[in-house]
């Protein structure tokens, strides 16, 4: 089978996501690291994939995809085999719901309180931690009746949420008060498949 190509940076969430939905479909991968502190995102060669200068981006035969969630969509679609995106109108609109907590929420909460710590980010520290916890107490409500964002099984919806989750600590953002939440990671850490984010020493993260 072929490899899909992944331009990616280790440490981003964002290129993570990818990783994880590649590995727990079993796809062959062909890892390609952008330096993002050499600026590799922004030369012209980067540019040509994806034009908003940002990892991730697949490479699959020839369709060039950019943005974590759209590669998601695509690769549960093509790859999936029925599972990871659900078929009927409600559940794909609760999936898609998540998918914008992803792209909002989790972007402007636990993920930029991580950018302050790992990469130096002049984010309002008080303010997006703030709103992490906001977020990690609605999470925490919803998974008191389900084994993941969907129901009882996992979702691209989970893949999406999972990676700055996990790392919430990284940026100052502790997870002790959300045993469902704690729960719902370590299911889908459980996954066959699962492969990791590197972790970072920063923040409450010490080790």
């Amino acid at each position: 089978m072929h490899s899909i190509k992944l331009y990616n940076f280790p440490r981003s969430g964002h290129a993570h996501r990818v990783e994880l939905m590649l590995s727990l479909l079993d796809l062959p991968t062909e890892l390609i690291f952008v330096d993002l502190a050499k600026g590799e995102h922004k030369q012209p060669d980067f540019l040509a994939l994806n034009a908003f200068g940002q990892v991730p981006v697949i490479d699959d035969q020839g369709v060039v995809l950019a943005d974590s969630n759209a590669i998601l969509l695509y690769l549960a679609q093509k790859y999936g085999q029925g599972r990871w995106l659900p078929a009927d109108p409600v559940g794909a609109a609760r999936v898609q719901r998540w998918l914008s907590v992803a792209a909002g929420p989790i972007a402007y909460g636990p993920a930029a309180a991580r950018l302050i710590t790992v990469f130096g980010a002049t984010h309002n520290a008080q303010e997006v931690i703030a709103r992490a916890h906001a977020l990690l107490k609605v999470m925490d409500q919803e998974l008191a009746s389900s084994r993941y964002l969907v129901g009882d099984e996992p979702t691209i919806a989970d893949v999406a949420g999972y990676s700055y989750i996990a790392h919430a600590p990284e940026g100052n953002v502790a997870l002790d008060e959300y045993a469902n939440v704690r729960a719902w990671l370590a299911r889908i850490e459980a996954l066959p498949g699962f492969v990791a984010m590197p972790r970072t020493v920063a923040g409450l993260q010490t080790a």
